[in-house]
């Protein structure tokens, strides 16, 4: 009976299977073949060139700079979301009038596409006619070119792409919050507990499931960044806040360098997988150790 049961599961299972075969596997090995080659996107032909493209990865400076503003969309972008979401929702855990259309508010930008805010963002900051600038004359001031400096584009494209997940980083949080009992809160109180430690001994432990989950996620999200950069400054001024994606359709759409881009994208596959993997390795740690 159950080695009958275990065939059905499989049985339920295959479509699945064959799905991420279809869809995830095979496109990944295609892409590894093709970063040992030359192919430039659309020829028929192209020749194997062995390491050559992982090699060059280390000597460009493009790919420097785009690993610098990858990391950091992810693990700032990360920290920003994780702790701006988990106030917000200690603030809207709380019972007060119009809290769901506080929510509603707080989480409204995650439905709207990120190509869209960015272009949004992009007609608000741009120097001539954008909503800022104008602003800024009404009340005297300079115009300001908002996106001119790589530094400053970064920090804006940080903000944004923050701002849009932060309402979900809310939700999970105000899952996790509304999960745990209220008698522990009772009885920490009776025993005299601050505001404060009731926090850090209770809310905090007992959101940690909540909190890897949300790291991870935000941290590949981040790692991953895309439509936003591209509305707001297509990876410029210059090079200067490509992330590895933006630079890698760069690579194949504007350059004609299909089997360069390959070994890029293969390389933000590995390093998306190793911090994955070291941030859920130190959360089983810090769980055995508690």
């Amino acid at each position: 009976m159950l080695e009958l049961h275990r065939h059905r599961l499989y049985l339920l299972c295959l479509p699945a299977f064959v799905l991420f075969a279809v869809f995830e596997f095979y496109p990944l090995l295609q892409g590894v073949r093709l970063s040992f080659t030359d192919w430039n996107g659309f020829s028929q032909t192209y020749r194997y060139v062995g390491l050559d493209n992982y090699v060059r990865l280390f000597q460009d400076t493009r790919v420097a700079t785009a690993l610098r503003n990858t990391l950091i969309y992810g693990l700032a972008g990360a920290a920003v979301q994780n702790v701006w979401g988990l106030l917000y929702a200690l603030l809207l855990n709380q019972k007060f009038p119009g809290r769901g259309w506080v929510r509603a508010v707080i989480y409204l930008p995650v439905l709207v596409s990120g190509l869209i805010l960015g272009y949004i963002w992009y007609f608000l900051m741009q120097y001539d006619g954008g909503a800022l600038n104008d602003a800024l004359e009404l009340f005297g001031g300079t115009p300001v070119d908002w996106l001119a400096e790589g530094p400053r584009a970064v920090g804006l494209i940080l903000f944004i792409s923050s701002m849009q997940y932060v309402g979900q980083a809310m939700v999970i949080y105000l899952a996790g919050l509304q999960s745990i009992p209220t008698a522990y809160y009772e009885a920490a109180a009776i025993d005299g507990a601050t505001l404060w430690r009731r926090f850090v001994h209770i809310t905090l432990p007992l959101l940690a499931p909540a909190i890897l989950s949300t790291v991870i996620l935000k941290l590949i999200g981040g790692l991953q960044l895309f439509d936003v950069i591209m509305a707001l400054t297509n990876g410029g001024p210059g090079f200067s806040s490509h992330s590895i994606p933006t630079l890698i359709n760069y690579l194949y759409f504007g350059n004609q360098n299909a089997g360069y881009s390959a070994s890029l994208g293969i390389a933000l596959f590995v390093l998306i997988l190793s911090i994955t993997l070291f941030t859920n390795r130190m959360a089983w740690r810090k769980g055995e150790e508690t």
